[in-house]
């Protein structure tokens, strides 16, 4: 049964979130036991060149499905206190879709995000040896130098550069297809996301030295926590460039002359973000009506900016915290549990809650 797959493939991100269905599906079944021919040719909306890489690497599908794990909840963590929170991906791949096919700075961020997952999701997959086509990174043996001294690689550094190499060839694929200014600007973020994550790199090390010295040091390079990727986009998406096609088609400009050239670190978008006060199916906005807000908050969590000027709901709820933690020799923290009322404000809904819709 494959009616779970159906629909439109509207980009990169949903192409990801629909080749992850549940693990008790059908498609994961044949993946187990049938040929990689059938269940590729079976996901609906790969493009030729993903059909042959999803044949040639089928079990790195699966680790495709944990990038998507990663990046989802990333997406939501640093969205968690505005009004488009990311929570489309919950309640259905059409209406992220309608999100992305408006070019606002949301999509920009959903594909760097996306795109970003997949490079950490293969790269982690390569050093825990799952995949047949790739493992530790190659290039990192016999002695090198630092500012510290010298030092042999040694464990296994992530291979990096084979999960950027994998994922731009998988992720842009689809875009590269399209000569379109929205292709253009996908391409764009869906780069700038790769090299967030091998831009948070680091080199660890142990030493080996007599009493623990570092006379003699073995080193391997490796990824930072999927949180730092997360955080540094989310500051490109605050910064993000607004930008227009050039005159011959080929590339951008930015839209306003007082703002400078994007790099390609930067996120950029054509269109301005709608504001998710309300539910909206065109733009892909659940709306903000039931959403908790911070009566105490100035910023974009506040009751005011939240609920759009609606006003909100007040409710008193009680709960069970830790309280009047000890620490006791040694080593172990006792805590009372004790009941708490607080008072949870909750955005009021729009005189007509039901869903806009211009189509």
């Amino acid at each position: 049964n494959m009616n779970f797959l159906s629909g439109i493939w509207w980009s990169l991100p949903l192409v990801l979130v629909w080749v992850t269905p549940p693990v008790t599906s059908s498609w994961w079944y044949m993946g187990a036991v049938g040929s990689s021919r059938v269940m590729c040719d079976n996901v609906p909306g790969l493009v030729s060149r993903q059909r042959q890489l999803c044949r040639r690497h089928p079990e790195a599908m699966l680790s495709i499905g944990r990038g998507v794990a990663a990046w989802t909840a990333e997406c939501q963590h640093q969205f968690r206190r505005h009004r488009w929170d990311c929570n489309a991906l919950e309640r259905g791949q059409r209406l992220l879709g309608r999100v992305l096919l408006r070019s606002s700075r949301e999509s920009a961020f959903v594909h760097a995000i996306s795109s970003a997952g997949v490079v950490f999701a293969i790269t982690r997959a390569c050093s825990q040896g799952e995949l047949k086509s790739c493992s530790c990174d190659p290039e990192k043996k016999g002695s090198a130098k630092d500012s510290k001294g010298h030092f042999d690689w040694g464990g296994c550094s992530d291979n990096v550069d084979y999960g950027v190499k994998f994922a731009r060839a998988f992720v842009d694929a689809k875009e590269r297809k399209g000569k379109d200014a929205r292709a253009l600007m996908n391409l764009h973020n869906n780069r700038a996301g790769r090299k967030a994550v091998k831009r948070f790199l680091k080199q660890e090390c142990k030493c080996h030295g007599v009493s623990g010295s570092c006379a003699l040091r073995t080193c391997w390079l490796a990824m930072a926590d999927f949180r730092k990727t997360g955080d540094y986009l989310w500051k490109k998406y605050n910064g993000a460039i607004q930008v227009v096609m050039n005159q011959d088609g080929t590339g951008f400009t930015v839209a306003n002359k007082r703002f400078k050239k994007p790099t390609k670190n930067d996120l950029v978008y054509f269109e301005s973000s709608p504001d998710y006060c309300i539910r909206d199916r065109d733009v892909g906005s659940l709306g903000t009506a039931g959403r908790v807000c911070n009566q105490t908050s100035r910023g974009m969590d506040s009751c005011e900016v939240m609920c759009c000027g609606r006003g909100y709901d007040t409710s008193r709820v009680s709960r069970m915290t830790k309280c009047e933690c000890k620490f006791h020799w040694c080593c172990a923290v006792r805590c009372q549990d004790c009941l708490e009322v607080v008072d949870i404000h909750t955005c009021k809904a729009p005189k007509s809650a039901g869903w806009i819709s211009r189509t």
